[in-house]
C-alpha cells in the first residue's frame, strides 16, 4: 500500500509519500511545496494544485491522509490554511484517490502514544520509526510523513476516518 501524507499550509505544504508492507513502512518520496507571500492568492492555490496533481500521477497512491485542520487564535491564518487543504482534498478527490482525515491528536497518539506530545518528540519518533539518518526538514514534512504513519496504524480502521 502507498500512503501520501499531507500537512496543509498555504507557505509550505509538507507532504510524505511512504510504502507499508505488513507492519513496516518506506520512505518512496518527502518533501514540500512552499509558495511566495509576493504571490496572489489564487495563484498559491493552483500552484499547490498542480504541483500535488503531479505527485498523485506519478505515485498513484492507495490512500492520501490529511491533517484536519487545527483552529488557531488568527482567525487569517486559520482561513488561508484552509483555503489550501481544500485544494488538497480537491487534488486527490479530482484523482479519485481516497481521502482520510486525521486530528493533530490522533497522530500524536498514534506516533508517540501521547496525544499532547510535543513537535520535538514527534519528529524524533518519525525518525526512528522511518529509520531516517535525520529528522525531516522543514517540520511540516516531518508532520506529513506523520499523518501517512498514522494512517498506516489505523488502516483497519480506515473507514472510520474517511471523508
Amino acid at each position: 500500500m502507498i500512503i501520501m501524507g499531507v500537512d496543509p499550509g498555504i507557505a509550505i505544504l509538507g507532504y510524505g509519500l511512504l510504502s507499508m508492507e505488513g507492519n513496516r513502512f518506506c520512505v518512496i518520496s518527502k518533501g514540500a511545496i512552499t509558495t511566495e507571500s509576493t504571490m496572489s492568492m489564487p495563484d498559491r492555490l493552483s500552484y499547490i494544485y498542480n504541483e500535488l496533481n503531479l505527485l498523485l500521477k506519478k505515485y498513484n497512491p492507495d490512500a492520501y491522509a490529511i491533517e484536519e485542520l487545527f483552529f488557531n487564535k488568527n482567525i487569517k491564518t486559520a482561513l488561508t490554511v484552509g483555503h489550501a487543504r481544500g485544494v488538497a482534498i480537491l487534488a486527490a478527490s479530482n484523482n479519485k484517490v481516497p481521502i482520510y482525515e486525521y486530528t493533530p491528536l490522533q497522530v500524536k497518539q498514534a506516533i508517540v502514544g501521547y496525544g499532547r506530545a510535543d513537535k520535538k518528540q514527534m519528529q524524533q519518533m518519525v525518525k526512528m520509526l522511518l529509520n531516517l539518518n535525520e529528522i525531516p526538514k522543514p517540520d511540516d514534512v516531518a508532520d506529513a510523513l506523520a499523518v501517512a504513519i498514522c494512517h498506516g496504524n489505523s488502516s483497519k480502521y480506515s473507514n472510520l476516518f474517511k471523508l
